[in-house]
């Protein structure tokens, strides 16, 4: 970390050319990038170019490279596919096409290229990076380009960003498109359960993804899957028998339906391919299951970028401009990365090494290396994977003899359900009783408790709200009863799934330890809020459903306001005192300003406001977007501040307001939703297994746990998940607002005011600290 902080004002981009292109295949969310990068190069003061048609408009110049304005990347954020074109380029691997692509950026100044697209456009941009000296000498030789130029160009920064669905991009947690394909993913097998329920059907379902089977791993845990077929881990020798056995012991189970998802490159232990009509007539032979095929191909492709795609590529957009106005000749060709939810920066021809030698080490039948290569994100959904999909007979499961209660606290949120299965069946998996409690705190001082078993949480992780059912009900009131219904139940550990009650909860509950021994057990909260107000942790199941469905909203919203021109729209979000919501959905949406508690404004921050949208107005952007939260201001309501622009904006443009209201609760949980609650659950319920063990005494035959650190939640820090005593957590906590008193989404704001075309202050001391691959691999392995 640099000692002294460094702030996008320092930073110049005057006298540089930026060429901008999408190559490869499209990916939902490269329009983000490219506005991204569009605007935060003019917003420094350099030029910016589309290169239209990827590599091929490169080589053959003319039209296909045009300077881009602010208004040119208006309204490209929520649209899926690349607008400036993509193309796979065969000239561009010639020499002679390279030397016609030098000459075209030279003639136009352009020595900073900023390539989103896979590992193979990468790798092309990094070798035309290291021949650009020769290709320009050649050009001077034959007389094309003079000396000078020659010299005012000699060296060629490249910088890329990684746009592939199938997240098969070593170096980074997630590359652009593969959230929003897994959203198509979801929404189809959504909808095919519902019919396969009907009529009692096996489904088997192939997604993409040739070398990597990232979209069918995590798409399988976030719908519960039967059997998932991968690359990276053929099955072993008579997995048919083992499949067959399986599903036919899910129908015996009151299952009525089953489902398999195959990744297109899936294959066997001999490398031979596996096929989605091998798997239907393996099934129809063996069980006589109704078995149907559905190929979604392009579909995954196609569609609107979802919240996380946007935010995702609109940082590593600004990111990108960073690094291009901070490099110098020597510096390496880098890939902007995410890194839990840190934008990093790592050297480009590493990650490529990196991910060919995934590639290798399948095709040598190393399998259990390629899944390390893949990174921590994998591995670890590989071994969720693992742990939740088979059932153990009884015989083979350890005995533990302890009892775990598990409980819904506060608002619902979806993916509560998906960390409810997941808890319940890792709880089993380690022998222990399961019990559900109903009703949060209030159900459990009532003694709404009864034994959950495995068949009970199967089809729960599509499902929204919450099944246990959820009250805001504080336990201290009724800490007798809680104790004596923990004594009569003989309940052993606590898991606690929900937002700011629950972790008060927790508080309360391990402040009475002292009166009460029925409650000396190990207890652990898992952040469910779609606020994301939980100190200690960074993200919260839950908020990024909230945050699609602002992101639909406002994206209807904005179609709306194009449509009748001159149009302004307010919009309220939820959140409490959180201006979470707010910001990161006015990133996500594209909106001029967005109101929060954390950032106080004053009367001419307002006015300064309609004075940016008057402005907007005279150019062909002609709709405004700004959020509120719903409690950044106890006197500059929504009513208030939609009045003020509307008497300030007469004759310019008129108001509408809208209050999103519980629809940002409700709804089937997204993808990351599902698997963020699966995974996070799954380690609360192991930390508790490690706990009872460790605080059993065996001279009284129970358990014992009275120390800060059998009281924990479990929290995203960063890159990693961490347990953190609540104890501890009380000192950053704002009990009054009910936020954390530091907020990492903060450092995001100026990223949408610089999008809204505001000058503002951004420290990015956080920038610029190149990362390499395997110090990243060691020092993360714990995260996630």
């Amino acid at each position: 970390m640099p000692d002294t902080k460094k702030f996008i004002e320092n930073l110049s981009g005057a006298g540089k050319c930026i060429g901008v292109l999408t190559s490869g295949g499209d990916a939902q969310g490269m329009n983000a990038a490219v506005r991204a990068v569009v605007r935060m190069g003019i917003y420094v003061g350099a030029k910016v170019y589309f290169i239209h048609e990827g590599y091929q408009g490169m080589v053959d110049g003319g039209d296909n490279i045009k300077e881009a304005s602010w208004e040119s990347v208006s309204s490209m954020l929520q649209v899926g596919g690349t607008v400036i074109g993509s193309a796979r380029c065969k000239d561009f691997r010639t020499h002679e096409g390279r030397l016609h692509a030098a000459l075209n950026l030279v003639q136009r100044g352009i020595t900073n290229l900023c390539v989103i697209g896979g590992d193979g456009s990468l790798t092309g941009a990094n070798l035309f990076r290291e021949e650009w000296s020769g290709l320009l000498d050649e050009l001077v030789q034959s007389g094309e380009i003079s000396e000078e130029a020659s010299q005012i160009h000699s060296a060629l920064h490249i910088v890329g960003m990684v746009g592939s669905i199938d997240n098969d991009f070593c170096g980074t947690d997630m590359t652009i498109g593969t959230d929003s394909a897994l959203h198509r993913i979801i929404e189809v097998v959504d909808a095919i359960m519902t019919t396969a329920q009907s009529h009692q059907r096996t489904f088997v379902l192939e997604v993409m993804g040739r070398h990597c089977g990232y979209l069918a791993l995590v798409s399988a845990l976030a719908c519960g899957a039967d059997w998932v077929l991968i690359p990276e881990m053929p099955p072993k020798d008579g997995w048919e028998e083992q499949m067959c056995y399986k599903l036919s012991e899910n129908r015996a189970d009151k299952k009525r339906l089953n489902i398999i998802i195959v990744a297109e490159g899936a294959i066997d232990q001999s490398n031979k391919p596996i096929t989605t009509e091998l798997i239907k007539d393996l099934v129809v032979r063996c069980l006589g299951f109704d078995t149907r095929v559905t190929i979604l191909g392009h579909v995954q492709r196609g569609g609107t970028p979802s919240a996380f795609d946007r935010i995702l590529a609109s940082r590593m957009g600004v990111e990108a401009v960073l690094a291009l106005l901070e490099a110098s000749p020597g510096t390496p060709a880098c890939v902007v990365s995410l890194c839990g939810n840190q934008a990093v920066r790592v050297p480009l021809m590493e990650c490529v090494q990196m991910t060919q030698e995934v590639q290798k080490a399948m095709d040598e039948k190393r399998f259990e290396e390629a899944v390390r290569l893949r990174g921590r994100s994998f591995e670890n959904n590989l071994n969720t994977y693992k742990l939740l999909s088979h059932r153990k007979i009884d015989s083979e499961l350890p005995h533990s003899s302890f009892n775990v209660a598990v409980l819904n606290v506060g608002a619902p949120a979806a993916g509560m359900n998906a960390a409810v299965r997941s808890a319940v069946r890792v709880g089993i998996t380690e022998g222990h009783t399961m019990f559900a409690v109903s009703d949060g705190f209030e159900g459990f001082y009532k003694g709404q408790i009864k034994e959950i078993k495995w068949g009970d949480v199967g089809g729960w992780t599509g499902q929204g709200g919450s099944l246990l059912g959820t009250k805001r009900t504080l336990p201290a009131k009724h800490i007798d009863k809680i104790a004596e219904q923990m004594r009569i139940h003989n309940i052993n550990a606590l898991l606690v799934i929900g937002g700011f009650e629950a972790y008060l909860g927790l508080m309360e509950l391990q402040a009475a330890r002292s009166k009460h021994a029925e409650l000396c057990v190990p207890m652990v909260m898992v952040p469910a809020t779609v606020s994301n107000n939980i100190p200690g942790s960074d993200l919260s199941i839950g908020a990024d459903t909230a945050l699609n469905a602002i992101t639909d909203t406002c994206d209807r919203i904005k179609q709306s306001a194009s449509g009748t021109k001159r149009r302004v729209f307010i919009i309220e979000t939820m959140g409490g005192y959180c201006g979470y919501l707010a910001t990161v959905g006015g990133l996500a949406a594209g909106a001029d300003a967005a109101y929060i508690y954390e950032e106080p404004f004053d009367i001419r921050e307002l006015q300064s406001n309609v004075e940016h949208l008057t402005e907007k107005m005279k150019t062909s952007i002609q709709r405004g977007l700004v959020l509120r939260n719903e409690n950044c201001s106890e006197n500059y309501t929504t009513d208030f501040i939609y009045q003020l622009y509307n008497e300030e904006g007469k004759g310019v443009f008129d108001c509408r307001k809208n209050v999103l209201g519980h629809m940002q609760q409700g709804g089937a949980p997204s993808p990351f939703d599902r698997n963020f609650g699966t995974k996070i659950a799954a380690k609360a319920m192991q930390w508790i297994s490690k706990k009872l063990k460790e605080f059993y005494r065996e001279d009284e035959g129970r358990v014992f746990a009275n120390t800060e650190d059998s009281a924990c939640l479990l929290g995203m820090r960063r890159r990693a998940l961490v347990f953190q005593p609540v104890v501890q957590l009380k000192d950053e906590t704002d009990f009054v607002h009910r936020i954390p008193k530091e907020q990492w989404w903060l450092r995001l704001r100026p990223l949408m005011k610089i999008l809204a075309k505001y000058k503002t202050s951004y420290d990015v001391s956080d920038s610029g600290q190149l990362e390499h691959i395997v110090r990243l691999r060691a020092k993360d392995i714990s995260a996630i």
